[in-house]
């Protein structure tokens, strides 16, 4: 999936894009509040990580720009400011949780995870098709209760096809989820993804799963 760090300092900010790039996160980066807010106007986040000492508009100011254009993203404000006043005006703002600097990693883990498996969608835990059963909150995919051993991006593909199960996907729109700003490849790595994934879910006897609409995209019956 894909999501937006809003840092202003360069060295967490690489820190943390390296981090949860390697949990399978596609991550956009801003530096300042009004970068932010032409991503936010861009795209829409399942999940922001935001800092609130930002340059040009302050991250509280992002925070509200975010929620009264009606986003329902997951915030997590990531902030140097430990007051309980400051805690308690985020969270007013709209913030879903709120980690102050310095944190460590695991904790910063443990809070995203809390927070994806907060759906505001009231999405069901498992995803299910057939045999196949994947667990959003730990990113795991079974077939018959056997785990499927898939790296990140054949994961979010699989995760992506269904929860929209029953609708096209088109190969630009995957990409876009799959893949941040920073990324030089082209749309056509989803064929590529596409056919590993279907793959593996052949050895485990569910080669019909995905289905190719030519010139329209994918999708999961």
């Amino acid at each position: 999936m894909r999501l937006l760090l809003i840092e202003d300092s360069p060295t967490l900010r690489e820190r943390l894009r390296e981090w949860l790039a390697a949990r399978g996160w596609s991550v956009d980066e801003a530096a300042d509040g009004a970068a932010a807010l032409g991503y936010l106007d861009a795209y829409d986040y399942p999940l922001v990580l935001l800092d609130l000492g930002l340059p040009r508009v302050d991250g509280l100011d992002v925070l509200r720009h975010l929620r009264s254009a009606g986003s329902r993203a997951r915030v997590l404000v990531l902030s140097a400011r430990d007051q309980v006043a400051d805690r308690v005006e985020a969270l007013n703002r709209g913030a879903d949780d709120y980690l102050v600097k310095p944190f460590s990693f695991e904790e910063l883990a443990s809070r995203i995870l809390a927070l994806m498996r907060r759906s505001l969608d009231a999405a069901p835990p498992l995803l299910v098709a057939g045999a196949l059963e994947v667990d959003p909150a730990v990113r795991i995919a079974r077939v018959d209760g056997e785990p499927l051993a898939l790296t990140p991006k054949e994961y979010l593909l699989l995760e992506t096809l269904l929860r929209g199960r029953g609708r096209v996907h088109a190969r630009a729109a995957l990409f876009e989820s799959l893949y941040d700003a920073r990324s030089d490849a082209s749309d056509k790595v989803i064929e590529v993804l596409v056919s590993t994934l279907r793959a593996k879910l052949a050895r485990a006897g569910l080669s019909e799963l995905i289905e190719t609409r030519r010139g329209f995209g994918y999708l999961v019956r």
